[in-house]
């Protein structure tokens, strides 16, 4: 990555002054600014992924429905979805760091009020304000790293879901043993919100400007766009759009409610659904590699096999009702195609469907489109298990449903592409 990662002092920043004015980013600066960064979405993970595994002890605090429960864990997306768009917006008139500090700030706040709830309705405006925070940092991490790195933008996608990976990894391994350890489910959201805080104050110093004020013109530097729709809003970005939305609503409603399902139809004790839900962070870590193969190959067929294999494994780990170990790898492949290789892949082929100067609403329109469906994914897979059982309702919502998304990617035209493999 060594010439992405050089510093483009021509670039104009997003407050007016001039890269130019500024001294280059040595290596270590880049590397401690990429790092924080990283850490920083790792948390953004942890903060969503120790809901779930929670979740059953909740409902009993509360005397919360299995819909509400489902509603519950991923309303959170609903304040992503909502922040996708003005994100977009902000990024192109704003300083992205700026954007990425009070985003952070935003979301650990929205995390360590989760425990305060009294009820069911101001929980969902804690988890909603969470999401809203998260939504926001995603869009500024993707469209600054996406101008950053521009010629390796699937390697550092993937880096940055790495990141994320090991966020799903840890926070339900840890988030039950806290629980286990205090007698509470409280204590891992103060424990996430509090570095999330941390990391935010960190990075005022050590995450530079010209890390993530990159002028997206400059970053790309491969010739012509002549040959790309003159509209953010074409053919390849709103079939991408579509492929989103269904990818959002497959993918969060399985992990949603997954724990859920571990325990209570396969009867798992809440340490195994913990370590079954580590391994779908532990599949994501694949992350890197999947980012590294979308800068090689065709982007859509790659798309299409991994939204294949995913109501692939759907089905093996609905239908066959394995045991702990089975059921691991179950979720370890679940969390490579749907983590590792779907979300940084659609993630930078949006950007790459739209030309330089439309980055930031690219990455806008992205958060909005995975996000906001599936704010109700886990009430609507609630709402099929409660009518047809867990196998039918999987077979829905986390087999057939991702075949829409196949369909909607056959729409998609490489060839119109920035810097991609046609």
């Amino acid at each position: 990555m060594t010439h992405a990662a050089q510093v483009d002092t021509g670039a104009v920043l997003a407050d007016g002054t001039r890269e130019s004015s500024r001294p280059p980013l040595s290596r270590a600066m880049i590397a401690v600014g990429f790092l924080l960064i990283v850490l920083s979405y790792m948390v953004n993970a942890m903060d969503r992924q120790v809901f779930p595994p929670l979740l059953p002890s909740i409902r009993e605090e509360y005397g919360f429905s299995l819909e509400q429960g489902g509603l519950l864990a991923t309303n959170f997306t609903l304040g992503m979805a909502l922040a996708g768009l003005p994100a977009g917006y902000l990024l192109d008139r704003f300083r992205r760091k700026t954007v990425l500090l009070v985003s952070i700030v935003l979301y650990s706040l929205g995390t360590m009020a989760t425990p305060l709830a009294v009820g069911f309705a101001d929980m969902t405006l804690y988890r909603v304000v969470s999401g809203f925070g998260e939504g926001m940092q995603s869009a500024a991490i993707f469209a600054a790293m996406g101008a950053y790195f521009a010629h390796r933008r699937g390697l550092a996608f993937g880096i940055i879901g790495l990141g994320y990976s090991v966020g799903v990894f840890i926070a339900p391994l840890i988030g039950v043993e806290l629980m286990s350890m205090h007698g509470t489910w409280h204590s891992p959201f103060y424990l996430f919100g509090t570095a999330g805080l941390l990391i935010a104050a960190a990075s005022v110093f050590l995450v530079r400007s010209g890390l993530t004020e990159r002028s997206v013109e400059q970053a790309v530097t491969t010739g012509t766009t002549e040959h790309m729709p003159a509209s953010a809003y074409n053919r390849n970005s709103l079939a991408l759009a579509v492929h989103a939305v269904v990818s959002g609503v497959a993918i969060y409603g399985f992990l949603g409610l997954y724990p859920t399902f571990l325990i209570t139809s396969l009867h798992y004790s809440a340490e195994q659904a913990a370590l079954a839900m580590s391994f779908l962070g532990f599949g994501g870590m694949l992350a890197i590699f999947g980012g590294w193969l979308g800068d090689r190959v065709n982007q859509r067929t790659l798309l299409i096999l991994s939204l294949l294999a995913v109501s692939a494994i759907s089905v093996g780990i609905y239908e066959t009702h394995a045991g702990v170990g089975v059921q691991c790898v179950f979720a370890f492949l679940m969390g490579a195609f749907g983590l590792g290789f779907i979300y940084p892949n659609t993630n930078s082929a949006l950007q790459r469907a739209v030309r330089p100067s439309q980055i930031g609403r690219a990455s806008g329109l992205f958060v909005t489109s995975y996000y906001g469906p599936a704010a109700f994914s886990g009430l609507l897979f609630a709402a099929l298990v409660d009518s047809f059982g867990w196998s039918r309702a999987g077979l829905l919502q986390v087999t057939l449903l991702p075949l829409i998304g196949v369909a909607a990617l056959t729409f998609v035209r490489p060839a119109q592409f920035s810097s991609a493999v046609r």
